[in-house]
């Protein structure tokens, strides 16, 4: 894992939600190229959350899930992880969401979305 002192990806982001994650010992990238020629390169699936500044479980989630550091390796080790503002890409937001209510008949945030390296679900 990364050092405990290092910012991730998010780092330089401009999202209020993307910079709360900035020191998760998760290895967040934001919604990119890069994240998606990894998990192609790698053969691995992408971890997709989403949510928003103001939302109350996504800060729990983040706080319980994403400092954790058992929870951190795993996602770094098995998966590309991706962090997705909704208020800043509501572009991704709409396809997964859609996606999650079509299989779940419910939605919500925060959202976690497994995707193949082809950004399927």
């Amino acid at each position: 894992l990364r050092a405990a002192c290092l910012a991730n990806r998010l780092a330089t982001e401009k999202s209020p939600h993307l910079l709360h994650h900035k020191d998760d010992p998760v290895d967040w990238y934001p919604w990119c190229e890069e994240a998606f020629e990894k998990a192609k390169r790698e053969d691995k699936p992408i971890f997709l959350s989403v949510g928003f500044a103001t939302c109350h479980w996504c800060h729990v989630m983040g706080r319980e899930s994403f400092r954790n550091e058992e929870v951190a390796e795993i996602l770094n080790t098995s998966f590309v992880p991706i962090k997705v503002d909704k208020e800043e890409r509501p572009d991704v937001d709409r396809v997964y969401m859609a996606y999650l209510q079509a299989l779940t008949q419910q939605g919500g945030w925060p959202m976690s979305v497994w995707l193949t390296p082809a950004l399927k679900p």
